[in-house]
């Protein structure tokens, strides 16, 4: 494929994107953990219809955050961001992982930074994006695996962000998520009953006995 190709093919992508807005990408940025009565483990973008399915674990925290910070941002920026929102997955002593942040940081680019560490963490990354492979890049409902710098910059210049960093000079990315945050159903604690104090039983006044028929005493 020529790069002229390859560039038609990425703006068709980006593109086709933009129709889904916000919410899809939003969407996509969620899958949910659910533990069976029977202890099976199954991923799904649909969360489950009660609390007694088993656990629930979303991953929507990081975009929560990015989303917050992302009022402090120029308006056209702000703008860019709610259309195609960047989220990097990394791992542990992973360098093209750190290669990538440094590219958006130095490139002023927002995103939220999801971390996979653990066997669940790469169970959700391959329902995500169909394997293991670090890093990972969405850009919008859009995702990109390795980091390729060039590549990037053909993402993130077809999605409209700008070449140099237009962030405000105190602007901070949030800090990286787990991709998956288990959260076990909370049980309802049942309300602590007073405690009754019972009233001593009256004693009947001793009546008179034969030796003391007067009831008198002392």
């Amino acid at each position: 494929m020529t790069c002229l190709n390859r560039q038609r093919s990425i703006a068709f992508v980006v593109a086709g994107v933009a129709l889904v807005g916000a919410l899809t990408a939003a969407k996509a940025q969620t899958i949910y953990r659910i533990v069976g009565a029977d202890g099976k483990v199954t991923f799904s973008d649909k969360p489950p219809a009660s609390a007694e399915q088993g656990k629930v674990a979303s991953t929507g925290v990081g975009a929560a955050a990015a989303g917050a910070a992302a009022g402090n941002l120029p308006f056209e920026l702000r703008q860019v961001v709610a259309k195609y929102p960047v989220t990097l997955y990394t791992g542990q002593e992973c360098s093209p992982c750190g290669s990538g942040r440094a590219f958006l940081t130095s490139r002023g680019v927002p995103f939220s930074e999801r971390s996979v560490s653990t066997g669940e963490d790469v169970a959700a990354l391959q329902r995500l994006t169909g394997d293991a492979s670090l890093p990972v890049i969405s850009i919008g409902g859009q995702r990109v695996k390795g980091f390729s710098d060039t590549e990037w910059t053909q993402y993130l210049d077809l999605a409209g962000y700008p070449k140099s960093s237009a962030l405000p000079a105190n602007y901070k990315n949030p800090l990286p998520t787990p991709l998956i945050t288990v959260q076990k159903p909370t049980e309802a604690k049942p309300d602590p009953k007073p405690t009754q104090i019972q009233a001593p039983e009256p004693v009947a006044p001793a009546g008179p006995s034969p030796s003391n028929p007067a009831g008198i005493s002392f």
